[in-house]
C-alpha cells in the first residue's frame, strides 16, 4: 500500500513545476495529504530532439543542470530516505527562482558550488555534490521519468502529479504562472482533480500564458504580459524565430 496520497515529478530548472510544487505544498498544509516528491527529468524527455534546432540556445545547459540536482537528490534518497528531497527541491529551486533578478543565474545552474549550498540549506552533508558528476545515478533518474510518463503518454513535460497512487489520477501540470493564494489553494485543487476525474477528459490547454510571476525574472505583477510558448518555450526565444 502507498503511503502517500500524491507524486509530484519535478525536475528543479523548471519554473512552471516550482510555482505548481508551491501551490500543492499550500495544499499540503490545509489537508492530511502525504506528499512523495519524485524525479523527472527534462534532459531525459528531450533526450531525442536537437537543441540546436529545437530549442532556445541556452535550454541544454539547464536542462543538463536539472540532471545534475536529480543526481544529487537520487543519491540523498538512497542514502537517506525520502524524507528531506522536499526540502532539497524547496533549496534548489528557490534559490534559483527565488533569487534577486540576474540575467545571468543561468551560468550558475548545476554548479557544485550551487548544490553544496542547497544541501546545507536543507541541512544535508555536501558530500552529496559529488553525485552531481555521478552517471550511475541516471538509470533511477531515467526509470523514474518513465514511470511518469507512463501514466500521463509521452507529449508531456513537467511536472506531473498523481492523486493517490499509483493507480489513481494522473496528469501533467497544472501548468501555472502564479502561485495561488491560501484561500484558493484547495478549491483549485478540487477543480482540477474533478476535470481529471472525468473519464472523457483528455486535456485543456492554451499557449498564451502569463509571464512567470517569480522574482528572478523580475518584478511582479497583477497584470502580467502575456507571452505564447511552444514545446516547452517561448515561442520568441526559438531558433526559427530568430
Amino acid at each position: 500500500m502507498n503511503d502517500f496520497d500524491i507524486e509530484f515529478f519535478f525536475d528543479p530548472v523548471c519554473p512552471f513545476a516550482w510555482i505548481t510544487s508551491r501551490w500543492i505544498v499550500k495544499v499540503q498544509a490545509q489537508t492530511d495529504y502525504k506528499v512523495d516528491w519524485r524525479f523527472i527529468s527534462l534532459r531525459v524527455l528531450n533526450k531525442h530532439k536537437n537543441y540546436e534546432t529545437d530549442f532556445p540556445a541556452d535550454y541544454e545547459h539547464g536542462h543538463t543542470a536539472g540532471l545534475r540536482m536529480l543526481r544529487t537528490a537520487a543519491a540523498v534518497r538512497a542514502e537517506l530516505g525520502r524524507e528531506p528531497i522536499g526540502a532539497l527541491y524547496s533549496e534548489f529551486s528557490g534559490s534559483i527562482f527565488d533569487a534577486e533578478p540576474n540575467e545571468a543565474y543561468r551560468l550558475e545552474l548545476g554548479s557544485r558550488e550551487k548544490i553544496a549550498s542547497a544541501l546545507e540549506g536543507a541541512g544535508l552533508p555536501e558530500k552529496y555534490a559529488s553525485a552531481a558528476d555521478d552517471t550511475r545515478w541516471d538509470a533511477i533518474i531515467e526509470d523514474e521519468t518513465e514511470l511518469a510518463i507512463g501514466r500521463t503518454g509521452r507529449d508531456v513535460g513537467t511536472p506531473i502529479i498523481t492523486f493517490r497512487p499509483p493507480d489513481g489520477l494522473s496528469f501533467f501540470g497544472p501548468v501555472i504562472s502564479r502561485v495561488p493564494d491560501d484561500a484558493d489553494a484547495v478549491p483549485l485543487w478540487n477543480s482540477v482533480t474533478t476535470l481529471a476525474a472525468y473519464p472523457g477528459f483528455a486535456e485543456m490547454k492554451r499557449s498564451l500564458r502569463e509571464t512567470p510571476q517569480l522574482k528572478v525574472f523580475g518584478e511582479l505583477s497583477d497584470n502580467p504580459d502575456f507571452e505564447d510558448w511552444q514545446g516547452g518555450a517561448r515561442a520568441a526565444r526559438l531558433p526559427e524565430n530568430n
